[in-house]
């Protein structure tokens, strides 16, 4: 005996489902923002370039990588990673992500032989007042990117001793800088100061 199925859709579910316009505007963004991407990637390769003999030569050699995906916590999302040096547990690598619905981001991250090379100078260089825009990474998963406390603290809210001890800790760094989706003008302005901001740390 045939079962009818218990599955039902609301109005605004059909009216979505029926209208080819959401997904190809969706798309049409997404196709957009990986052009504003690789844009962004050319300012970036030009600024670590006039930086190069301060930072790791090997993270140079490797090409910048556009990625997208569709479900990071059920929304799309799509990354530039440049650099991108990523050799099993020693990561150089800095990642300006656009997350759905959410924000546009930039994060430094570390592990391995980068992140004792280099804690003691971030450390120095982060801990002056003034980096009210600032995140640490206090989560307990190094791929995870969004910013509710369980995974990120600014700065500026925690106390220099317990800095010192996340760090210390963890066997990975991680500084991350966020900002609202807005004009491009403006995104691409935030982005590339951020950028040049957390490389800076490193200097």
């Amino acid at each position: 005996m045939n079962q009818e199925t218990k599955i039902q859709l609301l109005p605004f579910e059909i009216e979505l489902l029926s209208n080819t316009d959401l997904i190809l505007t969706k798309n049409a963004i997404l196709q957009k923002l990986k052009l504003f991407f690789e844009q962004v990637q050319i300012k970036q390769q030009d600024f670590l370039k006039n930086n190069s003999p301060l930072l790791p030569p090997e993270i140079f050699k490797i090409s910048p990588k556009v990625s997208k995906g569709e479900n990071y916590k059920g929304l799309p999302w799509l990354v530039l990673d440049y650099p991108r040096y990523f050799e099993k547990e020693n990561v150089f690598a800095i990642r300006t992500m656009c997350w759905w619905g959410n924000f546009f981001s930039v994060t430094l991250h570390l592990s391995g032989r980068y992140k004792i090379w280099f804690e003691n100078k971030i450390l120095k260089n982060m801990l002056p007042p003034g980096l009210p825009d600032i995140f640490l990474c206090t989560g307990t998963n190094e791929w995870e990117h969004h910013f509710e406390s369980s995974n990120y603290k600014k700065i500026k809210e925690l106390p220099e001793t317990e800095i010192k001890k996340i760090i210390a800790e963890k066997t990975y760094l991680k500084l991350a800088i966020k900002s609202p989706i807005g004009s491009i003008t403006e995104t691409e302005k935030l982005l590339s100061k951020n950028f040049e901001k957390l490389v800076s740390f490193c200097l």
